[in-house]
Parts: C-alpha cells; sequence; structure tokens
C-alpha cells in the first residue's frame, strides 16, 4: 500500500474558531492530566510522611543554648 499526500494531509481547511476550540480542549486535557498526576503524587507523599512520622519515635525538643552576652567595644574618644 502506497501512502498519499491525501491520507497524512487534511485537504479541508478549518474555520479558526474550530482550530481554536481543538486547542483549548487539547490545553484543557493536558493541564488536567497534569493536575491528576501531582494531586496523585502529593496523597502518595502525604501518605509516606505520615506512616514514617508513625514509626519515628518522639524526640525530646533539644534544650535552647543561652548566648553570651555581646561585650560592647568601648570607646576611646
Amino acid at each position: 500500500m502506497t501512502a498519499t499526500k491525501g491520507e497524512f494531509f487534511n485537504p479541508a481547511k478549518l474555520s479558526p474558531r474550530d482550530k481554536a476550540e481543538a486547542t483549548d480542549h487539547t490545553a484543557r486535557a493536558i493541564i488536567e492530566a497534569e493536575a491528576s498526576a501531582r494531586e496523585k503524587k502529593t496523597e502518595k507523599l502525604r501518605a509516606l510522611r505520615l506512616q514514617q512520622a508513625a514509626k519515628a519515635e518522639p524526640e525530646a525538643a533539644p534544650a535552647k543554648k543561652r548566648r553570651s552576652p555581646v561585650k560592647s567595644a568601648s570607646r576611646r574618644g
């Protein structure tokens, strides 16, 4: 079977409105797919984080270290 030009290219011209609708539909589908994938990833990471937090032992908060007061340089006049 020989491929012809008519099989690959649409000989009918699309109106600008039809082109815009097709582009809009495609863009919205891509955005929706990306959002869905992002939500799945977020849920997976949240579940792993909660699971890790449940396994970890509660650690005592480290005592705050006190800083020694900064000595001001004396001015000689």
